[in-house]
């Protein structure tokens, strides 16, 4: 089994910063895929950013060059970087591992944290 504990949310004035954490333990982690999914109030889940154990990564459009997701596999670490934020970003954000390539459908993780809430005020 693997554990994930989401932290870094917060709340934050549209333009600003933040980073999330999500710390991994439990089984082998170096070889799975991480993705951060993000869920707001009335809407359905949303897949925001992936990244493989090899480093690759791939993002939803809507927060292609402001958000960087990253790992540091020695910390059993996943970070998510997010600039320039907008209102729209405000949602309860999940981490999730997959034992696989990384993918973009959220039923494809074995895997989920708890979510840490992000808002952004206008």
């Amino acid at each position: 089994q693997v554990q994930l504990v989401e932290s870094g949310g917060g709340l934050v004035q549209a333009g600003g910063s933040l980073r999330l954490s999500c710390a991994a333990s439990g089984r082998t982690y170096s070889l799975y895929a991480m993705g951060w999914f993000r869920q707001a109030l009335g809407k359905e889940r949303e897949f925001v950013a992936a990244i493989n154990w090899s480093g690759g990564t791939y993002y939803a459009d809507s927060v292609k060059g402001r958000f960087t997701v990253s790992r540091d596999n020695a910390k059993n670490t996943l970070y998510l970087q997010m600039n320039s934020l907008k209102s729209e970003d405000t949602a309860v954000y999940y981490c999730a591992l997959r034992r696989g390539p990384l993918r973009t459908a959220g039923h494809e993780y074995d895997f989920w944290g708890q979510g840490t809430q992000v808002t952004v005020s206008s």
